[in-house]
């Protein structure tokens, strides 16, 4: 059976991106908003340094975990209801949070946002997919979408030091309330709802409960890693049986009468390459963020809206790049070319930042790099974002949609774990080969800053050749695929 969309008019559809973008907004801003908070909050209820990454990975875990579910909820349940039930969630948990009065009730309440994040964003995503098909629009569209996915971390750090220094760390959970009151009246006007034609399709609950289990697994090991060590037989034990988990999943896959995920969607070559870009981004954009926010803060002093403010020249070039990309380049050159160029300028971007020092100034030494660094995802991540989506038969937009949150998830995770341990041990080193001297403290971390720039920088020039050798050239044509799902997954609503 088939569905037919009527396309909205050209206004509704950009007041839908707005929808949709507010959306995506408070889940990725989300994941850092309440990093700044998090001195605050513990001076509030008390809770121990060990404790304190939980209010993180809590959030993490579950967002992580349940994704590819929450976008084939969004497939099964229609697209439109999951937004509203994603939105509402979101917002109460939110609500939950902000209002904590022990640390059990904040951990609580930020698990239940990862969930209800889970079900939000692919289902944001997948509305973008359906709502703009005109291939012009949709450029515009996901140049948007991605500048947004990209730059909410750095939105998340300028907007949490705003709230934590002139109003109180709550208000980094309460801020989401407003956001999702709006695009939930937006959505329920904006956005169609489609009838089903034919029989509802199945969930595959054994293919939901072994990739859930090995995303939580990945995530929770990277996680364990970064706190108590690689040494930590949890931490082995974690990934192991992610691993164990992940490969029966495929192997499920491959017989399910109802697949979770019908493993053509990431074996297409542009799919899989743009899922990769998304992991390798999401693993190395860590190293920005969270190091470069170090060194503002510890090395030169900076407040925490000083530094939100640091890396406002960042974004607004990553929105510039974007657009660019999208109406401009994109649709002439193909993902081929355009995200390793924006991969190899991310590279440089890095290559740039190893040159910090104690003596470095805003505007010579860190505003050029974020700036090459903006322009650089902004080249990246909406044409991966197209491609990741483009040509997915309707039935599985949402689980499509997803695996895209999933690589930003699983590769954030890894950036996280990976690159501390790199940093732990590089300042370690340094301290231990080196005199004791006033500025001995400082010296370590600025070496392990370099080193993890480079290390970053590495990661995104191996994602540039592999990407040039992965994505089509654009005479082979575009990463569509019609094909009629398999037997029972008719058309769904959205």
């Amino acid at each position: 059976m088939s569905e037919i969309t009527p396309a909205p008019a050209a206004s509704r559809r950009w007041l839908t991106l707005v929808v949709v973008g507010l959306a995506q907004l408070m889940v990725v801003l989300d994941a850092t908003v309440v990093n700044i908070a998090l001195p605050s909050a513990q001076t509030d209820l008390g809770f121990s340094d060990g404790d304190r990454q939980w209010i993180v990975t809590a959030y993490s875990l579950a967002f992580g975990s349940l994704l590819l579910l929450g976008g084939r909820v969004s497939d099964l349940v229609g697209r439109k209801r999951t937004f509203l039930i994603g939105l509402v969630g979101f917002a109460g948990a939110s609500a939950l949070g902000g209002a904590a009065a022990t640390f059990g009730l904040l951990v609580a309440a930020r698990a239940l946002q990862g969930a209800f994040g889970a079900l939000l964003a692919p289902t944001a995503l997948a509305v973008l997919t359906t709502t703009f098909t005109i291939p012009k629009e949709r450029s515009r569209a996901f140049g948007v979408f991605g500048a947004i996915a990209g730059a909410g971390g750095a939105v998340g750090l300028l907007l949490g030091g705003v709230l934590t220094e002139n109003l109180d760390w709550r208000w980094n959970l309460y801020v989401n309330v407003p956001i999702a009151v709006v695009a939930f009246i937006g959505a329920a006007i904006l956005v169609p709802a489609i009838t089903r034609e034919g029989a509802r399709p199945r969930l595959d609950v054994p293919g939901t409960v072994l990739v859930s289990g090995g995303l939580f697994g990945i995530v929770f090991g990277f996680s364990h890693a970064e706190t108590d060590g690689w040494d930590a037989p949890l931490t082995w034990i974690s990934l192991a049986a992610a691993v164990v988990l992940l490969v029966a999943f495929v192997f499920w896959q491959r017989r399910a009468s109802h697949p979770l995920l019908p493993l053509g969607i990431v074996l297409d070559r542009n799919r899989g390459a743009a899922f990769l870009t998304v992991l390798i981004a999401g693993a190395g954009m860590f190293g920005i963020f969270l190091f470069v926010t170090y060194f503002l803060q510890v090395q030169l002093g900076y407040s925490p809206i000083q530094t939100g403010l640091g890396f406002l020249p960042m974004i607004l070039m990553l929105v510039l790049a974007a657009q660019l990309g999208n109406n401009i380049f994109l649709p002439r050159f193909g993902p081929k070319v355009m995200v390793p160029i924006g991969l190899t300028l991310l590279t440089i971007g890095m290559v740039y930042l190893t040159h910090l020092s104690l003596d470095s100034v805003y505007v010579a030494d860190i505003m050029p790099p974020l700036l090459i660094l903006g322009f650089g995802m902004g080249s990246t991540m909406p044409g991966a974002f197209q491609s990741a989506t483009l040509g997915v038969d309707r039935s599985f937009a949402g689980v499509a949609s997803a695996m895209v949150n999933t690589s930003q998830q699983v590769g954030g995770s890894i950036g996280t774990a990976l690159l501390n341990t790199i940093a732990a041990s590089a300042a370690t080193a340094w301290v231990d080969a080196h005199a004791k001297t006033a500025t001995l403290a400082a010296d370590a971390a600025i070496h392990s800053y370099t080193t993890v720039f480079w290390c970053s920088a590495g990661l995104f020039a191996f994602g540039a050749v592999l990407t040039a050798l992965l994505f089509r050239r654009r005479s082979q044509g575009l990463s569509l695929s019609h094909a009629a799902p398999p037997t029972g997954e008719l058309a769904v609503a959205h």
